[in-house]
């Protein structure tokens, strides 16, 4: 019976090889061609993803190492990479970077100055505007939203409704057209109200001052369980300080193995034992040589020692790291992994990649977890942002791809979508976001819960959210927008033990801030 007899074919786990440093030719002011060297594979190259900053742009299948990118924006500097896939979905480290300038646009005349703008339908944190098109001897591609030259929202039509904003503020705006060169028009006339009173729930930021500067990327803050100072970590620089309340900060060491990605890699998320006054244990997630690592040290109150790997093998790459950690009041710790540039892993349930993991302080799978390993939640891009409510519920950020920024509550086993769904979708068994973002208001990374509202920091929004819990259901309120544009990148948010406050930290620093090392600083917000 040897023809009953079958050969099993074990499954394709090796990657393929980094892709060759890539090259850009025939350049132009929308499009240019992007080469790279050829990566190798034990079965074979079935496609490269291309990447602009973490955010893919397109693919090319195949065996080809060429692919002509079309529908960029004119004397623009972009940030490209390559990575290669297989066909069993196994993905290669990011090829080395290159920085590609499109040519500048010989179309030099702006667009006409939009017609009049109005308001209409004015709340406490929304508001109606419109105003006539604007021309343009070629095209008008959009048109932006301001105050003075702050932008709000960017849209291509000419009426739109500002949410988040601030309640009991005044606002005054003006409207500017902008066509495919990068032409701005003149502005239109200014329109000026006020929104409504603001609701005596939850409390909103009342005032913020600078608690500490001289920061380079600090990633992660965990306060102690005193709460008279915190942990904070600085992602590039591998470095841990102890912080007092009023901002003081002493290097208590750094963590060892720890390696960048020159990207989002780093030494990022940290947290502190619940029973540390017994056992001074304090947790890190850092990037490592082989991958994404979770380790235990110990922490005396003045310096760092010792250090025990938990949890290996979470893959790594240049963007999509995850990196946050928090202690659940179910004594756990909770791990938030991106899916390292490779979507299907955040699908695949026996990868640690794309989740909200659950593990013990010894590195074990927390017992009751849904898949009867790590994972806890999947479905997931690259999530930064935790924290529980007056509950015990937990709630997470994630970045978005190029459309939806989400704030999710997690529920043990629920699958949140990614990639099949960015934002919500009505895909059967899968989980939508409470609220979303278009990713340039957003792009969330820390979030913390004070008085029932979670409060999200945004990166590329450079803003705060503020985002009421609708009592105890599992609702939200309108989102509302403070500090835009006023300080930058937004990185991580904590809440300060026993005070209605915040502690608000920025990455101007990184390598999509740009500003010199040291300029980084960590705010303290107060809430009434």
């Amino acid at each position: 019976n040897l023809d009953r007899v079958g050969v099993g074919t074990a499954a394709d786990t090796q990657a393929p090889s980094r892709p060759g440093q890539p090259s850009c030719s025939a350049i132009g002011e929308d499009g240019l061609t992007l080469s790279w060297g050829a990566s190798t594979d034990n079965v074979g190259v079935a496609a490269y993803d291309l990447y602009e900053h973490g955010n893919k742009l397109g693919e090319a299948t195949g065996d080809a190492t060429s692919k002509v990118l079309t529908g960029l924006s004119p004397n623009t500097t972009y940030n490209l990479t390559v990575i290669a896939r297989d066909a069993a979905g196994n993905a290669s480290q990011a090829s080395p970077v290159v920085d590609c300038t499109t040519r500048p646009s010989s179309d030099t005349t702006p667009p006409g100055k939009p017609g009049t703008l109005t308001s209409s339908n004015v709340t406490a944190t929304s508001a109606d505007l419109s105003w006539g098109a604007s021309t343009d001897d070629k095209a008008v591609v959009g048109y932006d939203v301001r105050s003075d030259t702050t932008v709000y929202k960017s849209v291509t039509g000419t009426s739109t409704t500002l949410t988040g904003l601030a309640c009991n503020s005044p606002y005054t705006l003006n409207v500017v057209a902008r066509d495919a060169a990068g032409n701005v028009s003149p502005q239109s006339n200014t329109v000026t109200f006020t929104t409504k009173a603001c609701a005596t729930d939850g409390g909103v930021p009342s005032s913020i001052g600078t608690v500490s500067s001289g920061w380079t990327i600090p990633w992660g803050t965990y306060w102690m369980p005193d709460g008279q100072t915190a942990l904070v970590t600085e992602r590039d620089d591998f470095r841990v300080w102890k912080v007092t309340k009023d901002g003081t900060r002493t290097q208590v060491g750094t963590v060892p193995n720890a390696v960048t990605t020159n990207g989002e890699g780093g030494l990022l998320g940290v947290a502190v034992d619940p029973k540390w006054a017994t056992n001074h244990y304090v947790y890190f997630m850092h990037t490592a040589s082989e991958g994404n690592r979770v380790v235990r040290m110990t922490y005396d109150g003045s310096s760092l020692t010792g250090y025990t790997i938990l949890l290996q093998g979470i893959k790594k790459n240049r963007y999509h790291n995850g990196g946050r950690l928090a202690f659940g009041p179910d004594g756990y710790l909770y791990v938030s992994t991106g899916e390292a540039q490779t979507p299907d892993l955040a699908q695949d349930k026996t990868s640690l990649n794309g989740k909200i993991l659950r593990m013990t302080t010894d590195g074990k799978a927390a017992p009751g977890n849904p898949f009867g390993n790590y994972g806890y939640s999947y479905g997931h891009r690259n999530p930064q942002g935790l924290a529980f409510d007056r509950n015990g519920r937990l709630w997470e950020a994630e970045f978005g791809n190029s459309s939806k920024d989400e704030l999710n509550l997690i529920k043990p086993g629920a699958n949140y979508g990614w990639p099949t769904c960015e934002g919500s979708c009505s895909v059967s068994g899968m989980t939508n976001p409470k609220a979303t973002w278009n990713v340039s208001e957003a792009s969330p990374s820390g979030i913390a819960i004070v008085r029932n509202v979670v409060y999200m920091a945004s990166l590329r929004g450079e803003r705060l959210w503020r985002i009421p819990i609708t009592g105890d259901t599992e609702n939200v309120g309108t989102p509302t927008a403070y500090y835009v544009g006023t300080y930058g990148r937004l990185r991580t948010v904590t809440k300060v033990p026993g005070a209605d406050q915040l502690w608000l930290s920025t990455t101007n620093c990184d390598n999509n801030g740009g500003a010199a090392d040291g300029s980084d600083k960590i705010f303290k917000v107060s809430i009434n």
